[in-house]
């Protein structure tokens, strides 16, 4: 797994809570002149008020700026989608597939996969 991927993960591991993540779908990264972008969609159980626990299903994108003046920015947006079953989440990966029109299967990170990427970079 690439060091850009990593940052990825931990960084929606932080704003979702490493404790509450179910599952991680990774898109290919895309490159367009000095700028990098990722999309996820991400499963999690997220307590609300009540103390219910529910699956929230969540997007998240970066942008990573490569070249250029801006070069080494990164900016992370991580927003809570729906809350749905979590057999919901794959007609979700499954839609973002079929926008993009390409034919690829995204990487499915479980949530001790997740755990092993953060706990590993030192978090």
């Amino acid at each position: 797994m690439v060091e850009t991927t990593q940052r990825f993960i931990r960084d929606i591991a932080d704003r979702v809570g490493l404790d509450n993540v179910t599952e991680v779908h990774l898109f290919p990264p895309m490159r367009q002149g000095g700028v990098e972008t990722g999309v996820a969609v991400i499963a999690a159980i997220v307590p609300d008020d009540d103390t219910i626990q529910k699956h929230t299903v969540f997007s998240a994108n970066y942008r990573h700026t490569i070249k250029g003046p801006d070069r080494g920015k990164w900016e992370v947006d991580v927003r809570a989608e729906a809350d749905a079953p979590l057999a919901t989440v794959d007609d979700v990966v499954r839609g973002v597939m079929k926008r993009a029109g390409e034919q690829f299967e995204p990487e499915r990170l479980t949530a001790g996969e997740v755990r092993t990427v953060v706990t590993d970079a030192g978090i």
